[in-house]
């Protein structure tokens, strides 16, 4: 019994090495390198009203604005939205707090990630 558990766990142990030194080979001569798989993927662009990692409150729309703050939902994002469509673009961040359902903590909560470009 000792013995066939003892040849079990050699035999797997010499399979794994040889999986291992296997997979760490390079390849033949003259092969075409391997790329990884993020070099040949377009690069992902940002959404509209999102410029780096700051949503611009005058462009972002109310999927963009409720995707990317913490805190505001569908109803927030469309009223910021229709507030500045009433209103104007805004000249501030700070007024964004004009907007119903928006208080000082939600606003400090994103005032990092607003912009106003």
């Amino acid at each position: 019994m000792r013995t066939s558990y003892l040849s079990s766990l050699i035999f797997a142990l010499l399979a794994g090495t040889s999986l291992a030194v296997t997979a760490a080979t390079p390849a033949a001569p003259g092969a075409p390198a391997a790329t990884p798989a993020d070099a040949t993927k377009p690069a992902i662009s940002a959404p509209a009203g999102v410029q780096g990692s700051k949503v611009n409150l005058n462009a972002a729309s109310a999927e963009t604005l409720q995707k990317e703050l913490s805190g505001i939902g569908a109803a927030k994002a469309n009223a910021i939205v229709a507030y500045r469509e009433e209103h104007g673009g805004f000249t501030a961040v700070d007024e964004l707090i004009e907007v119903k359902g928006i208080g000082k903590a939600l606003l400090d909560k994103n005032r990092d990630k607003l912009s106003i470009d």
